[in-house]
């Protein structure tokens, strides 16, 4: 930690000449007397930058200012017209490789002007004090906590806006696992509705391996045998209506045989008459006739005996068959009407199956996005536990910070003014001076408790307020 031990000025804006030491002053008087030209010429020197459009005062060719610290810096500037500008920094009394950059090492912009702070958005007063919270980490150190580096977060800000990014509603991780979560309630949705249409108990198993086929073809050979069976029973059963067929044939032949026979013996009789000639042939043939007849009878009735015992004969082969009782298969027709009925929720029963496969993967998949979520949250706790807390009663909740327990909106004027310089001096080992222009803006009490707060932190600093006084006055505080 270093203090400016001497400042010089000459010739920087409206300043021809003016010289400092270590003392915390306020430079007072009229506007144009050069008290915000000292401030402006503080910060050109750290920052080489200046909001004016001319730096080298009015009809001079050259500015300087010069800062030596009781760490052996010295700063020395020159703006020039009519060549190059001129800077040097030394460092114990050798020149400083890459002078900027060593420069902004040493101070924070805040210094140079604490109250802006007051004048800045919430959002961005929150992100700067939340990049005062010194903690080591990098890319690195986001994989390894989430397993990978969320594409969604702004990695330019403090590690605790990084995870209230990662666990915020509107980061993928909430936003996934409300979308997984809502895919879960769908599917759990549809598996009650396939296990409402499901039996109670249902075996799913023993359903697929059951043979459907092989029932309906039990049941198949039982309607065969049933047929068989009742052709049996038709066939004993129409035995004597058969026999009285075969018996009506026969008379119906016999008696049409007797007709004919008649009709040729009264011809033959007429025939006798007429051909007497011919009387003994025809008592030859009439005696022939009989034989004739007696010799058809036979046939008929030989042709009925043989149609009658071949009846008999089929049906003695139908006889054991006709005496069996009918098989009942309505056991088997149920149960293959069951069977069919069961194996018919398979397809379903296997969806619903795979369907809470899903569920459990979608599950550990909602519980992985829960614990990255918690970790986000939960990680603010331990890195405030370890790490540097630059400011008195800084909590952090939800990303956002609380000086001892209240947003910065919610504090008072007076805690405003003390943050302010908190937040300036960031860096406990850089240049301890903070510049603020413009205090005839705070109320007497205000602007008494800002100069308290930074003697009490051991602070420089160089105060300008505008009174009625014509010349430039400073007064040691």
């Amino acid at each position: 930690m270093s203090k400016i031990t001497k400042i010089k000025i000459k010739n920087l804006f409206g300043i021809s000449e003016y010289n400092g030491d270590g003392k915390s002053v306020e430079l007072s008087g009229q506007n144009g007397v050069g008290k915000s030209s000292v401030i402006d010429a503080i910060r050109y020197a750290l920052t080489n930058k200046s909001d004016r459009r001319y730096i080298v005062r009015n009809g001079e060719t050259e500015g300087e200012i010069l800062i030596e610290t009781d760490s052996g810096l010295r700063i020395n500037r020159k703006a020039r017209t009519n060549q190059a500008d001129y800077k040097s920094v030394k460092q114990n009394g050798h020149e400083v490789g890459s002078p900027e950059t060593f420069l902004k090492d040493i101070f924070t912009p805040l210094q140079l002007s604490p109250v802006e702070f007051m004048d800045k958005t919430e959002k961005e007063q929150n992100a700067i004090i939340l990049d005062m919270i010194q903690y080591d980490w990098s890319l690195q150190t986001i994989r390894d906590w989430f397993g990978e580096i969320p594409d969604w977060v702004s990695y330019d800000q403090n590690i605790l806006q990084i995870l209230n990014d990662i666990q915020s509603e509107k980061g993928d991780y909430y936003r996934n696992r409300q979308d997984v979560n809502r895919d879960i309630r769908n599917k759990k949705s549809f598996i009650e509705d396939i296990a409402s249409e499901i039996p109670e108990g249902y075996d799913a198993k023993k359903w697929e391996n059951e043979n459907l086929g092989e029932l309906y073809q039990k049941i198949e050979r039982a309607r065969k045998e049933n047929e068989n069976i009742e052709k049996a029973k038709r066939f004993v059963e129409q035995r004597d209506n058969k026999v009285r067929s075969f018996e009506a044939d026969k008379e119906i032949k016999l008696s049409a045989l007797d007709r004919e026979f008649a009709a040729e013996k009264e011809r033959l009789v007429k025939e006798k008459e007429r051909l007497e000639a011919q009387l003994r042939e025809n008592e030859i043939r009439m005696s022939g006739l009989a034989e004739k007849k007696e010799d058809k009878t036979a046939v008929i009735k030989k042709e009925y005996e043989a149609n009658v015992a071949k009846y008999d004969s089929a049906m003695e082969e139908y006889k054991d068959i006709a005496e069996k009782d009918l098989i009942d298969f309505s056991e088997l027709q149920e149960q293959a009407q069951q069977t069919e009925k069961m194996k018919s929720y398979l397809n379903e029963y296997k969806r619903m199956l795979d369907l809470q496969d899903e569920v459990a993967e979608l599950t550990e998949e909602s519980e992985e996005y829960t614990r990255k979520i918690e970790k986000a949250r939960m990680l603010p706790g331990e890195i405030l536990e370890t790490a540097t807390i630059p400011i008195n009663g800084l909590t952090v909740k939800d990303g956002i910070p609380l000086i001892n327990g209240l947003p910065i909106s919610n504090l008072s004027d007076g805690e405003k003014l003390d943050l302010c310089i908190d937040v300036a001096i960031q860096k406990p080992n850089g240049l301890q001076i903070v510049l603020i222009d413009g205090v005839e803006k705070m109320s007497t009490k205000m602007r008494e408790g800002l100069y308290k707060k930074c003697k009490d932190k051991g602070l420089q600093f160089i105060a300008t307020r505008t009174t009625d006084e014509e010349d430039l006055t400073v007064i040691e505080l």
